[in-house]
């Protein structure tokens, strides 16, 4: 397998948006996949670049992660999640080329499911997407700064001597826990940001990545299920945080396609090629 994996740049008119592309360039676009909060497009290379000799694939680094440039500031927070998937449409519209396939992790898989009206025609596959039950979004209309994992990303450190020390600092340990070496690799890979005064940062600030979490309850994605779009949830064993009945993958936390990229290439090749290997077309 001969593996082709580059970093681009794709101008918005409000900044560049860092993708990660896997496969040749000269091939359709087949998949763009969308990262869980906090994490950015290279920490999915595992999974990923597999694929590569078969489809092309745009990991994206959403706005506030990775090396993206659009800008974090002054934003209202009662746009939540939205924002996400207004970046998304406007990524798509940039390219000029509609994917066959929008995949996502967690808050990715979410964004997904938001977008949905702009993706008419396009197949979604979900991993663990953050989907509450119907009931659990109505009267909320305001960010919950007490939301426990928005507190916890508050209290997380942001800053680091060098990389050695982060990974001491992540290895094994909370929501890195059950990660393979080769994967916690690709997340700092991207994740950390060197200061100009020494040392390095997270690239997603701890400010931003907590008010995801506050705000993840703003926007409903249940309406993502009535424009008709084929969908595919695979959904964690674990602590999981889709309250839909969909597939479960055995043995898996919500971090699944850490666990499991095999499952995550097998849910892409279906998606892309169908049950009978030829591409599906729209």
């Amino acid at each position: 397998m001969q593996t082709r994996v580059r970093r681009r740049k794709i101008s918005l008119p409000y900044g560049d948006v860092a993708v990660v592309e896997f496969g040749s360039p000269q091939r359709a676009l087949d998949v763009i996949f969308l990262h869980a909060n906090g994490f950015n497009a290279m920490t999915y290379r595992q999974a990923l670049a597999p694929l590569a000799d078969e489809m092309r694939i745009l990991a994206m680094d959403m706005r506030g992660h990775g090396r993206s440039t659009l800008p974090i500031a002054g934003l209202a927070e009662s746009a939540g999640w939205g924002i996400y998937a207004a970046d998304l449409l406007a990524l798509i519209a940039a390219l000029g080329a509609r994917p066959r396939v929008v995949a996502g992790h967690s808050m990715g898989g979410t964004t997904a499911l938001l977008a949905a009206p702009g993706l008419a025609g396009t197949r979604l596959v979900l991993f663990d997407p953050v989907v509450m039950k119907l009931a659990d979004y109505e009267g909320r209309v305001a960010p919950d700064w007490e939301q426990p994992l928005a507190a916890g990303a508050l209290r997380r450190k942001d800053y680091f001597a060098d990389r050695a020390a982060a990974w001491e600092a992540y290895r094994g340990r909370g929501a890195f826990a059950s990660w393979p070496d080769a994967v916690l690799a690709d997340y700092l890979e991207d994740g950390l940001q060197a200061r100009p005064e020494g040392g390095f940062a997270l690239a997603c600030p701890p400010a931003w990545e907590a008010r995801n979490f506050a705000g993840f309850g703003i926007r409903n994605p249940h309406h993502g299920f009535e424009y008709g779009l084929d969908i595919e949830i695979m959904r964690a064993e674990l602590g999981s945080t889709c309250s839909l009945t969909r597939d479960v993958v055995p043995g898996t936390s919500h971090f699944l396609p850490m666990e499991r990229p095999d499952m995550v290439q097998l849910a892409l090749r279906g998606a892309v090629f169908g049950k009978d290997g030829e591409a599906v077309l729209f």
